[in-house]
């Protein structure tokens, strides 16, 4: 009897565009998570189980083992640092951009800079590696708000499309990483459900290849 392999993926848009992906696997959700109210749902295959959670969480729970594989931004695990994990494969969806943004045409301030950011120790360590002093202001929502207000500078945020930030007269400025989900496995998991989780990499990695031709 196969055993149970469970796979953490991020809410919204990452799982949608994940499905078809899964779906190449023969792993589909029996549940729609908008509206079940189980945090574990059952699939098509009765050994593999989907666990829908913030995508803050995923490496978390992959990390310690509650999720033996997970679906994740680059951008989490840039900010998490991925101890502890594998990343195998990146599933090329939920793409975007990191990047600092600011007003239009605010001068460059002297001396020290003010970020806002909720990635605070990625913008610490880019600021880093351009050699310049930085404050850097944790917020959780509303970025774009920041140096309209006076509170930052400037702000390290996702920018997909950049129609938020010019609707609020900020300008898309310093590139820092391109950012796409990425299939992340317990280290663990890898050696103890090999079989499982090599077929799962293996079908998932197929399925990008035939999406992007």
């Amino acid at each position: 009897m196969a055993k149970t392999l469970t796979i953490a993926v991020s809410k919204g848009r990452i799982y949608k565009e994940a499905l078809p992906l899964l779906a190449h696997a023969g792993i589909e959700p029996v549940d729609d998570p908008a509206t079940s109210r189980k945090l574990i749902l059952d699939t098509s295959r009765d050994e593999v189980k989907l666990v829908i959670i913030r995508t803050t969480d995923v490496p978390t729970y992959v990390q310690y083992g509650a999720a033996d594989v997970g679906v994740t931004g680059k951008d989490v695990l840039m900010e998490h640092g991925g101890e502890g994990l594998y990343e195998p494969l990146d599933l090329g969806i939920a793409r975007c951009r990191m990047m600092t943004a600011g007003l239009a045409d605010a001068p460059r301030p002297r001396g020290r800079l003010r970020v806002a950011t909720k990635y605070v120790n990625c913008a610490r360590r880019y600021f880093a590696e351009q050699g310049q002093q930085v404050e850097v202001i944790k917020l959780y929502g509303s970025m774009e708000l920041a140096p309209i207000v006076g509170l930052a500078d400037c702000i390290v945020d996702l920018v997909d499309t950049g129609n938020t930030l010019k609707a609020n007269g900020l300008v898309p400025q310093e590139h820092i990483a391109d950012i796409s989900s990425r299939l992340i496995v317990n280290r663990a998991s890898m050696k103890m459900k090999h079989e499982q989780v090599r077929a799962l990499i293996d079908h998932l990695a197929e399925a990008v290849r035939l999406r992007s031709q």
